[in-house]
């Protein structure tokens, strides 16, 4: 799992690449909290999944816990182009009320 970040305007997007399962959870959430610590003056956050080849229960847990992140921070999160795959988990699990899909 890849963990990257890029500000434009006032929108922090973080890129996340390869498989978020619960082997490579812990290292994403790392680097995505470093990201959002060092990018607190942002408007909003956008996970974008494009590039998720898979995605389990951790990674649900992964994105749960970057947007308590964020609502403690008062910056609203947004999911970006999931595949088909993953967006019928997050369907299913109910996290778009949660964080919209864009």
């Amino acid at each position: 799992m890849q963990v990257t970040g890029r500000v434009n305007g006032d929108t922090l997007y973080i890129f996340l690449s390869g498989e978020l399962d619960e082997y490579n959870a812990a290292a994403a959430r790392s680097e995505a909290d470093a990201l959002i610590e060092r990018n607190l003056c942002c408007a909003r956050a956008v996970f974008d999944l494009a590039d998720v080849h898979f995605m389990d229960s951790s990674g649900i847990g992964f994105l749960i816990g970057r947007y308590k992140k964020l609502k403690r921070c008062a910056m609203p999160a947004f999911i970006r182009s999931p595949d088909f795959a993953a967006d019928k988990i997050l369907s299913m699990s109910g996290i778009y009320s949660l964080i919209p899909k864009l």
